[in-house]
């Protein structure tokens, strides 16, 4: 566990650190343009021996002086560094690849994170304050249209920021479904309804592991239409069945009879209050033996700091692009909420995948 509690950072490093996030939008635009402009993939390549500016500027196709601004803006990020040479004896300055700009090179959860900020959220980032205040994601309306929420805009959201949304919101659940297909399957399900099942990944993954198994999706009206063909094209088109609606819709009641129901990254997009009417609707499906699963990734039982901090950033994109009240929570408050609803915690699994998601199992309150 992280420990918040503590502030042991020198004052010196607490004021670099703070330089850090006063220049971090232009900090993003400078890794933007190195990634756009083939800076970073050209120093990797180069190796050990490193590229000079005239070398940078060449590949990019800009000039030496952008090349120079780059290169001295990726040393101070740590991206590049110096070559061991450079410079001796009047040597041509040469630049080299650093840890942290390999990260960004090759590292698929820096890449989704960076290309869902950059696509997504950066433009609409302004409106933070604005969304506070008001409880609504005001930075949405950069793309255009009178949405309330992200998820009835997905379907005409430009392709590349689409595309985005959709990388970042599956590296986030389904790395973490090959350990949660053994939990969930260890009472033998032969019915699931998947609610919020988005693309019908979880669903397909259910049908490849289990040939028994059949499932039905709740979710909008867009969302059924594009998991449907998902389904269809894998195969499994009988034995996945959609029921389009807003899970939010007070009407709206979940199918009762099956033997689980199953929530995967759905409780971070609504607030704890939703979370709660969710559970309720949830309860009233179940019977007394109806295992309800909730898999998330809960920001206080993370095991590396970067994870919990992502976590922790990842709320400001709820915030100001998604809906306004929501964000991702803490094991103790999601449980209480859930709880509120009718349901009660029979086990909980932490640090599944490797992004240390939590799976909950809940069953129906007696009584």
């Amino acid at each position: 566990m992280i420990d918040y509690t503590a502030d042991s950072i020198r004052a010196v490093d607490a004021k670099y650190e703070a330089q850090k996030i006063a220049f971090s939008p232009l900090a993003f635009q400078a890794v933007r343009a190195m990634l756009d402009l083939g800076v970073l993939r050209g120093v990797g390549d180069a190796g050990e021996r490193g590229l000079s500016r005239g070398e940078i500027a060449r590949k990019a196709r800009i000039s030496e002086y952008g090349a120079g601004a780059l290169a001295e803006m990726g040393l101070g990020l740590r991206l590049l560094r110096r070559a061991a040479s450079s410079g001796e004896e009047g040597g041509e300055e040469r630049f080299t690849l650093g840890k942290i700009g390999w990260f960004f090179l090759e590292d698929e959860m820096t890449g989704v994170n960076f290309n869902f900020v950059n696509d997504v959220c950066y433009r609409g980032a302004w409106e933070l304050g604005t969304s506070l205040r008001e409880g609504r994601p005001a930075g949405l309306s950069v793309f255009g249209g009178e949405w309330k929420t992200i998820y009835e805009a997905l379907s005409s959201l430009p392709e590349g920021v689409k595309k985005s949304w959709f990388d970042f919101d599956h590296f986030y659940s389904d790395i973490a479904f090959p350990e949660a297909l053994p939990l969930v399957f260890a009472s033998g399900p032969k019915s699931i309804i998947d609610i919020g099942g988005n693309t019908a990944k979880w669903a397909i993954a259910c049908c490849a592991y289990s040939p028994e198994v059949s499932l039905t999706i709740v979710d909008l009206p867009g969302q059924t239409a594009l998991a449907e063909k998902n389904a269809a094209a894998a195969g499994f088109a009988d034995r996945i069945r959609m029921y389009p609606g807003n899970v939010l819709d007070r009407d709206l009641s979940f199918p009762s009879g099956a033997d689980a129901l199953w929530k995967s990254q759905f409780q971070d997009c609504v607030s704890l209050e939703q979370d709660s009417g969710i559970a309720e609707k949830a309860a009233a499906a179940a019977g007394p033996e109806t295992d309800v699963f909730v898999l998330e990734p809960l920001w206080d039982m993370q095991r590396f700091e970067a994870s919990a901090y992502s976590l922790q950033a990842i709320s400001l994109y709820f915030t100001c692009m998604a809906n306004g009240c929501s964000k991702m929570y803490r094991y103790g408050e999601l449980k209480e909420a859930i709880e509120k609803g009718g349901l009660v915690l029979a086990e909980a699994h932490h640090n599944l995948g490797s992004n240390a998601y939590s799976l909950l199992r809940f069953r129906k309150r007696p009584g």
